[in-house]
């Protein structure tokens, strides 16, 4: 079976806890604080494999954790930091957040690494926080919390040359004697059920990839068969082989399923009419060939580049395949993903958001989060740590500029609290 989309959860580790610790030396009396600070906790990271072609093993396991950062310890000691998860995905894989459906990233490079979901940071040990005025600080900094994430892995096949036609056209033949490629080869009426790829080799440095797109069928676009899961390879191909039995052996006319075809791939997305196209007008060595040629050179002489040939026979071949490789050259080394709408910088996780919704004053983010799961409130020195830092990241100021008043409730990561000047 082939697996090109998965739905996972991943988390990050949690950051481990700072510790409050003494120094107990014989000869040092007045001590002081030796508290160590937290492990970081460990990340979720994505990196592309060329050994991997499908996202199957995300079928069987669905979630994914990092493991915490140990807490700080005595004598200044750090705690040591969780394990990262890798998770090897295919190249051309592309990460979706589950819930706006937008783009995270496109994992279209050989051995390309992304943080898809951080580990969140040790908290600092009370040895951090002394200063000439506050030598004996007796708290410390809570770890942070990991991100966490659902996400939606999307394979769209990478891929040169897009070799597209229906069912039985010869298409799984071709790519078998002009690459490496080995897929099944029979005389079927229904489409094969997965892409195949395939390297060409012409010589030195001359070389590129070629895949065999499942046949389509009338109504592929409105997601008939398999339409909707095999168009969204097309999309990653610079150049479109559109491969038609001239022989007639099957009934068919291949004029008539060049317009349907392209009908079909227009109907997904209109940007796929744009893409180039070769005709090749294969089954030459059938006969009755002939006359199928001289229909679609008729129809189609001078409006797109056609090879007559024989995949069968591996007739004429060499001029199709070379004429490809002159004109991949004109092309950019990308692998375009047409009408995805990526994440905005600004979408990603902001770290303090200060706002009045609905009426009430709110104070949120992760930094917000992380500064409050810090804070020992039955503490003096921490508590005036934690209202140092409001100012300084000016979220006092910004309450003041949407109108708060002495007095006012304020919510901070959902706990109340009144505002005072």
């Amino acid at each position: 079976m082939f697996v090109d989309i998965a739905k996972i959860h991943v988390k990050g580790g949690r950051g481990g806890d700072g510790m409050v610790a003494w120094r107990r030396e014989k000869y040092e009396p007045s001590g002081g604080p030796a508290g160590g600070d937290g492990g970081k906790g460990g990340s979720v990271i994505l990196k592309t494999d060329e050994g991997i072609h499908t996202l199957m093993d995300f079928r069987y396991r669905r979630q994914y954790k990092a493991t915490n950062g140990e807490n700080g310890r005595s004598k200044k000691q750090s705690g040591k930091d969780g394990e990262d998860i890798v998770l090897k995905v295919p190249v051309g894989t592309l990460v979706k957040d589950e819930k706006t459906k937008k783009v995270i990233v496109d994992m279209q490079y050989k051995d390309q690494s992304f943080i898809i979901a951080q580990g969140g940071r040790g908290g600092k040990g009370n040895a951090r926080f002394a200063t000439a005025t506050r030598q004996a600080p007796t708290f410390a900094q809570a770890g942070g919390k990991g991100r966490e994430r659902d996400i939606i892995l999307e394979l769209k096949v990478l891929a040169d040359i897009g070799l597209v036609g229906f069912p039985n056209v010869g298409k799984s033949t071709l790519l078998s004697v002009v690459s490496s490629a080995k897929p099944k080869i029979a005389n079927y009426h229904f489409t094969t059920l997965q892409p195949n790829l395939g390297v060409v080799f012409l010589g030195s440095e001359k070389s590129f990839v070629i895949a065999d797109i499942p046949g389509l069928i009338e109504g592929a676009s409105e997601g008939v068969g398999l339409g909707h899961d095999f168009l969204r390879h097309i999309e990653r191909t610079k150049i479109l082989v559109h491969v038609l039995d001239v022989s007639g052996s099957e009934g068919r006319d291949p004029v008539e399923d060049f317009y349907q075809i392209n009908e079909e791939l227009k109907s997904y997305n209109e940007k796929l009419e744009e893409k180039p196209q070769v005709i090749f007008a294969n089954k030459m060595d059938i006969p009755g060939a002939e006359e199928g040629l001289k229909k679609l050179e008729k129809e189609f002489g001078g409006k797109y580049p056609i090879f007559a040939g024989s995949a069968a026979t591996t007739k004429n071949l060499d001029k199709l395949l070379y004429y490809l490789w002159e004109e991949l050259k004109n092309y950019p080394n990308e692998y375009p993903t047409y009408d995805e709408e990526y994440i905005e910088e600004e979408e990603r996780e902001p770290g303090i958001v200060v706002e009045k919704r609905e009426g009430k004053y709110i104070v949120e983010g992760p930094y917000i989060e992380r500064l409050l799961g810090s804070t020992y409130f039955d503490d003096s020195d921490s508590l005036r740590y934690f209202q140092n830092n409001l100012l300084k990241n000016g979220v006092i100021d910004k309450l003041r500029e949407l109108g708060i008043q002495e007095g006012e409730p304020v919510f901070i990561c959902e706990y109340e609290f009144e505002f005072f000047e």
